[in-house]
């Protein structure tokens, strides 16, 4: 079973970006990886990951609801705590490993119909990293503009997230994800964010130390720790608050 566990992984591993590394893997880290493989091939945009807890959301309006949409780096915010941002009508719709064009899918359910006053839309890293294979920064610009103007069309204030740094603090991760990518992607979505009536949120400058990921902040060189959240808690209150006073 092991050895067929191997290959699987193996043979996906140049497109999985943070796929263990099959000799190193334990059996636990193996059946884990190939069940998100498996995952993702039965439902490649994401759409029954949050879909009851979406339909039983959408009987439940809050006009000042605020939804933070992205991938693992948004799913993981919180996941050691009993709640996201406590106290307060903020909804997680992150996903693992998805790049902005699965996003784009899953937009309409995990966005538009759950009517929140502020999106706060973050990704990218997952396109830079080719992790559903090559994908281009103008494919990227596209995905961010189609699922920015779905939002304003619906009424919905607009949030850009950057991309966040990533360093070899821990292993390597800048060969997949290079710097300069990064901050090409980071300076196309503040410029876009202007130009589109959205607040640009500058996750990269809060945790970056030069072009690479803070170590203190960091769990292992791509995902924050939770000092690193809490600087990213900062930097979206602070987001939010000029989202709702946009006219």
């Amino acid at each position: 079973m092991k050895h067929r566990l191997v290959i699987a992984i193996t043979l996906s591993a140049a497109s999985w970006g943070q796929a263990p590394d099959p000799a190193d893997a334990t059996r636990q880290e193996l059946e884990k990886e190939v069940s998100v493989q498996r995952r993702i091939l039965m439902d490649w945009g994401g759409l029954t990951w949050y879909g009851s807890d979406n339909a039983e959301l959408q009987y439940k309006p809050n006009p000042n609801r605020v939804l933070f949409f992205g991938d693992e780096i948004t799913e993981n915010w919180g996941a050691d705590k009993d709640d996201f941002f406590p106290g307060k009508p903020y909804l997680n719709r992150g996903i693992l490993r998805q790049t902005t064009a699965q996003m784009l899918v899953r937009f309409r359910q995990d966005v538009i119909l759950l009517k929140p006053k502020v999106v706060i839309i973050q990704g990218g890293t997952n396109d830079v990293g080719s992790v559903m294979g090559p994908m281009t920064q103008g494919v990227s610009a596209e995905n961010f503009t189609t699922m920015t103007e779905l939002a304003q069309l619906h009424g919905i204030r607009v949030v850009i997230a950057s991309v966040l740094p990533v360093c070899d603090c821990f292993k390597e991760m800048t060969k997949r994800r290079p710097p300069g990518k990064i901050m090409g992607l980071n300076e196309w979505l503040k410029e876009y964010a202007e130009s589109a009536g959205a607040v640009y949120l500058d996750y990269y400058s809060e945790l970056a130390d030069g072009r690479t990921f803070n170590k203190e902040l960091t769990v292992d060189g791509f995902l924050p720790n939770e000092a690193g959240y809490a600087k990213m808690a900062i930097a979206a209150e602070k987001a939010i608050a000029q989202a709702l006073a946009l006219k």
